[in-house]
């Protein structure tokens, strides 16, 4: 089914436009094949732990990955980017590792740690692919951290590579089209690294973020997140309206999340159009701009006395219910 012809959901209205019609009926294209794949970083550090080589079905398949978009090398230092460089917490650092995307320095851990299958996977990942991991009193990591509670386990790694937005709207194996999120104005690091989370385990291709006045991946959204910031390709733009709008015109259908909106989200009908969703900050919303560049501008249903959800678990409702109508009726 396509998506209905109703305006804008924003105040201003609009006229209507026909997502089938023309050349949105399929995913765009940017006239060549896909980029070429990400090609994992190794580090260069010393052997670490006990030099073990074990190699079982966590590492399998990590040198043969689908194609995606290309990368683009960090911004310098005066310019602000992705971040992502201090990774925390024990899964986040796994899978910093297990990805293999981009070169890890080294690894803190803390010297008083109980055992656990997860810190013997870092120590195995870190060992392959030559990373140091320097054990050091947990005080000591405390005073590295940039969290209230990295489990004992710090990381330092090359910052997040950004892509250009054009790169998000490659077709995803099989010709999948892409599914993205976009963040008006999140400043939480909490909610954005849980949005993240939700995005990733819902099949969302790519991510767009503002460079200015939000938040981008500090170590709170790297351990939040849970390695989800390891598998998201995320594009910085300028200004998220005039980023909604060359989507737009690339055939990408756009739907706001705002508690505010007339409409529900259930009654949104989609097939296999590209859709962005796009998510406004807690309490404040969709901004006005961004408000008036999309298609359909929908809320959760609410039963309860309260007037509102949190900002990551409306994200994570919306990108689950996006992936249900687009994968369709379950046989």
């Amino acid at each position: 089914m396509s998506p209905p012809k109703g305006g804008r959901g924003g105040p201003s209205g609009g006229r209507g436009r026909k997502p089938s019609a023309g050349p949105r009926g399929s995913a765009p294209s940017r006239g060549g094949s896909p980029a070429k794949g990400r090609t994992p970083s190794r580090g260069t550090g010393r052997s670490a732990g006990t030099g073990r080589s074990t190699h079982d079905s966590r590492s399998a398949g990590r040198g043969n990955r689908d194609a995606g978009p290309t990368l683009h090398p960090a911004k310098p230092a005066r310019e602000r980017g992705l971040g992502g460089d201090q990774v925390e917490g024990r899964q986040a650092v796994r899978e910093l590792l297990l990805a293999g995307q981009r070169k890890v320095h080294e690894i803190v851990m803390a010297n008083d740690l109980d055992p656990a299958p997860v810190l013997d996977d870092i120590r195995e990942l870190a060992a392959e692919t030559r990373v140091l991991i320097r054990e050091v009193s947990r005080n000591r990591l405390d005073g590295e951290a940039r969290t209230d509670s990295p489990q004992g386990v710090i990381a330092r790694a090359a910052p997040l590579p950004e892509v250009d937005l054009d790169d998000l709207l490659v077709p995803g194996p099989g010709g999948a089209a892409p599914f993205l999120l976009a963040l008006d104005g999140v400043t939480d690091p909490g909610n954005l690294g849980a949005a993240l989370r939700s995005a990733e385990t819902a099949g969302v291709t790519g991510v767009v973020l503002p460079r200015h006045r939000a938040v981008h991946v500090t170590p709170t959204v790297t351990k939040t997140a849970a390695g989800a910031v390891e598998h998201l390709p995320m594009a910085l733009v300028g200004g998220l309206p005039a980023a909604l709008l060359r989507l737009r015109d690339k055939g990408v259908w756009i739907i706001g999340l705002d508690g505010g909106a007339d409409r529900n989200l259930w009654d949104v009908r989609l097939a296999d159009e590209p859709v962005v969703l796009v998510l406004g900050a807690e309490g404040s919303g969709l901004g006005r701009l961004t408000r008036q560049r999309c298609d359909e501008v929908v809320g959760i249903p609410r039963r309860g006395r309260l007037g509102s959800l949190n900002g990551a678990a409306a994200g994570a409702l919306a990108c689950f219910e996006v992936a249900r109508r687009r994968l369709g009726p379950t046989p």
